[in-house]
């Protein structure tokens, strides 16, 4: 990071002018211009550029591990480059993660990097922070409106087609499926599900049986399901829209003693799910790269503060995890 500079200009004056003809010229020039007011020089203060270098990250759910994983990345990304990063954490409550925003704004950030709680409800503090001449940078989930330099995310439609594929495949086209939606309003749920929904459309014999939502949470997942367990006799696959809700369903399906009846997949690759995989519980999970997200997220904010020009979409690569 370039530090900030002061310039300061220094006027010389000429050792042999007369007094008196610099007199008469100071006279001549109020007589013919009136009083003026010196212009000043504002340099910042120390409070001003201390502020000015930092990076606000506001997320959604620091309990998600997801989110941690995240926040790691943008953490590493801020202590090489020198950058103070100021987390806060929404605990998925959309009119916190607003308040917290505007105490960001209002503590003078440089730069705010957000993941939204809800697309639609974080626009009004999007907002706030254009009007405050402070840069937003969205990741993972977009924000519905409001101005934003760039939006670091992976393509959360690419992978909820990946595991429609995936599933439809295992099923040998053929099945009843379930899904379990998160939060609505997001991006990642609202993409995450038209990209599922899409490309299962194209297998005529496999049929969503049941769609809930489980508010990306392993409690509402597990519930969700058991609910749709004792509802439906016939399931053959659940897609989930994160590895958080199918943690749940695989919980739920091992109470009801319908484990090996079903098939699986999650999104995101957290640890857990990597060890459900492991143990054959769990038949894929769409890879995401947190860490990587806030790495990129910090270094993008950074360098459009050093008057970097950066692009308006930068993309992390998915990858589907199978057993």
């Amino acid at each position: 990071m370039r530090s900030a500079k002061v310039v300061k200009n220094f006027i010389t004056r000429g050792t042999q002018v007369r007094i008196a003809a610099l007199l008469l010229s100071l006279l001549l020039i109020v007589a013919a211009c009136g009083p003026q007011a010196a212009e000043p020089t504002i340099a910042p203060t120390v409070e001003a550029e201390a502020a000015s270098s930092e990076i606000g990250l506001a997320l959604s759910n620091l309990s998600n591990p997801f989110f941690a994983e995240l926040r790691d990345g943008a953490t590493e990304a801020a202590e090489r480059l020198g950058v103070e990063l100021v987390v806060v954490d929404a605990e998925d409550d959309a009119a916190q993660q607003n308040e917290q925003i505007q105490s960001l704004i209002d503590q003078g950030v440089g730069a705010l990097l957000i993941n939204p709680v809800s697309s639609d409800e974080v626009v009004s503090a999007i907002e706030a922070a254009n009007s405050a001449g402070i840069p937003v940078f969205t990741i993972d989930r977009s924000a519905a409106d409001g101005e934003v330099v760039s939006h670091i995310a992976s393509d959360n439609a690419a992978g909820g087609e990946m595991a429609a594929n995936y599933l439809a495949e295992s099923l040998g086209e053929s099945g009843n499926v379930v899904e379990l939606t998160g939060i609505e309003g997001t991006s990642a749920a609202t993409e995450r599900g038209a990209g599922f929904n899409e490309a299962l459309a194209e297998f005529e014999n496999i049929e969503i049986v049941a769609r809930e939502t489980a508010n990306f949470s392993r409690e509402e997942g597990q519930q969700v399901f058991a609910e749709i367990l004792a509802e439906q006799e016939d399931i053959d696959g659940v897609f989930a829209h994160n590895d958080e809700m199918i943690l749940g369903a695989i919980e739920a399906a091992r109470e009801a003693g319908r484990l090996e009846d079903i098939r699986f997949i999650g999104f995101d690759a957290v640890e857990d799910a990597i060890t459900a995989l492991e143990s054959g519980e769990l038949l894929a999970t769409v890879a995401q790269q947190p860490a990587e997200m806030g790495r990129l997220g910090v270094e993008t904010a950074a360098n459009h503060l050093e008057g970097e020009t950066v692009s308006d979409s930068i993309p992390v690569e998915l990858a589907l995890i199978t057993r």
